[in-house]
Parts: structure tokens; C-alpha cells; sequence
């Protein structure tokens, strides 16, 4: 799958980006359901918004309900305090979790298959185990900013494997927020981990913990990501990455996986968890 290039810039930059990972007929099959799922949904007085900027909007129930489930979250911008939409549904959505390479079809056969795995196998994870997904909408004109993080942060394993599958169901560019990431950001005296989202699970609570105060990057060490639809960027857990706010007149559909390695210890203050009821599969 990666030629011996290709792994040497995956070491160096601890990301790679992959055009044409996945064809437009898959991409727009994709979208197809993703638009379907909105459409379908029913939204009540639970409705959660989501927001990497105040993530006391993110009500700590749906959150880890939807570990489970397959949820739709509202941007942080489509609802008054209220409930009420300000925005169209169809416009509304910032993004859908956590359970979709697991429950949904059309999302399953997009997040297994022989090409996946075996890139999985090529960055280094003996055994994928693909614990979240996630539809990420990044609506026109209110898209939301996500801030500087790593995704280390809410799949901690020791050793750190986590690695993110980050498929553009649409071109993203620099005016509809396409990805920002920090070049080597996840090696040397910066590859640290800064923060950690624990998760009490007897009290059913989240917080995000200070671990360490290496500072984030700045906009000259930030280097940015357009792609074309169909595109994989796949990055290492500890890379520093955001996206800023959309506030174009496109929307930037977007896929994610978080996948780690089944041979490392995956930590049990970890927000996401599963049992033998619902167990956690891989890529093949």
C-alpha cells in the first residue's frame, strides 16, 4: 500500500495525504445516507449542540450515549438556548456519532475493507480496532471552529496508537475550513500529550485535564490541508490539527475513524467503551 517514501514522510510529518483513497460514486453514496440520516432524525428537547469552543454545551449524557448509537449533534450556532432551531434542519447538523461503521450499512462497508486494512498495517497497527466514527458537516456560513487538539486525547492507550482516518466526502478548501495541521508535531519535545478527556463513568461525567503546558502551534508553524473529495488524510494521534470556522456558502462533509491497536492498553477512564454486547471490530 504506502511506498518506502511515502512511510518516511509518515514518520517525519506524522500525517499523509492519500487523493483518490476513495472513488465519487462512494463519496456520493456517502453523502446520500449522511443527508438521508438528518432527514430522518427528530429532533427533541435532549437535542445536544456540539462545540470544541465551550464544551459545556455538549450535554455529558447524549455524548456517551452515543457511544452506542448513532446521534445527530447540532452546531453550536442552529439553536437558540431555547431548542429552537434559528436554521433549516437540513443545515443544522454539526455532526453525527459515534456508531456508524457499526450499525449503519452504507457507513460500514465504507469504513471496512481489504484497502483500509492494509494501510493500517503499513502505519504500524498489528491489530486496528476502529472505536468511533463520525459524519462531520461543517455547515455553510456556521460551521464551527475546532480548536488545536490532538486526538490522542480522548482514546488514550499506553502505548499511544491512536490513529485518525479523516475521508473529504467534499473538496475542502481554505474557505470552507479544511484542515490545519502542525508538520512533525507529534514527534520530538512538542509530541507530548497536553490534555486528556476522562470520563467518570459511575457518575456519567466528562472533563477535559491539563497534562502538560507545551503550547499550541503557532499560525506560522500551522500548515494547511485542501483536498479534493475522495481524499484520506490519515494522522498520527498526538499530531496537533484544527479546522477553522466555515463561514463560506459550502459545506465541507467530512468521515472520520479513530482506530488503535488492539495489542496496546486502551485506558478505562477512556470516554468511549465497549463490552461484550457491542464489541469493537476491526478494518478488514
Amino acid at each position: 500500500m504506502l511506498d518506502t517514501s511515502q512511510t518516511a514522510a509518515w514518520h517525519d510529518t506524522g500525517y499523509l495525504v492519500l487523493p483518490g483513497f476513495k472513488s465519487l460514486a462512494d463519496c456520493a453514496a456517502a453523502m446520500a445516507r449522511a443527508h438521508a440520516l438528518v432527514e430522518a432524525f427528530e429532533p427533541d428537547a435532549g437535542a445536544s449542540r456540539f462545540s470544541t469552543r465551550d464544551r459545556s454545551l455538549v450535554a455529558d449524557a447524549a455524548l456517551l450515549a452515543s457511544a452506542a448509537t448513532v446521534q445527530c449533534f447540532f452546531e453550536e450556532e442552529a439553536i437558540d438556548d431555547a431548542g429552537k432551531l434559528l436554521v433549516p434542519k437540513s443545515r443544522a447538523i454539526n455532526k453525527i456519532g459515534h456508531a456508524l461503521h457499526d450499525l449503519d450499512a452504507v457507513f460500514s462497508a465504507f469504513s471496512h475493507g481489504p484497502e483500509l486494512a492494509a494501510l493500517a498495517a503499513d502505519l504500524g497497527l498489528q491489530a486496528p480496532q476502529v472505536w468511533q466514527s463520525q459524519l462531520i458537516f461543517k455547515q455553510p456560513h456556521i460551521g464551527g471552529e475546532v480548536g488545536w487538539h490532538q486526538d490522542a486525547s480522548f482514546f488514550v492507550t499506553a502505548p499511544q496508537t491512536v490513529t485518525t482516518f479523516w475521508f473529504a466526502l467534499e473538496d475542502a478548501t481554505l474557505d470552507n475550513g479544511c484542515l490545519w495541521v502542525e508538520a512533525g508535531g507529534h514527534r520530538g519535545p512538542r509530541g507530548v500529550l497536553r490534555e486528556q478527556y476522562v470520563c467518570d463513568h459511575a457518575a456519567g461525567t466528562l472533563r477535559m485535564q491539563s497534562l502538560n503546558a507545551t503550547p499550541w502551534p503557532t499560525t506560522a508553524q500551522a500548515v494547511p490541508l485542501p483536498v479534493a473529495a475522495g481524499t484520506l488524510v490519515v494522522f498520527h494521534g498526538l499530531l496537533p490539527h484544527c479546522s477553522a470556522a466555515n463561514r463560506s456558502a459550502k459545506s465541507r462533509l467530512a468521515y472520520t475513524l479513530h482506530v488503535t491497536d488492539g495489542q496496546a492498553a486502551y485506558a478505562p477512564e477512556n470516554w468511549l467503551q465497549r463490552g461484550g454486547e457491542f464489541p469493537v471490530r476491526g478494518l478488514g
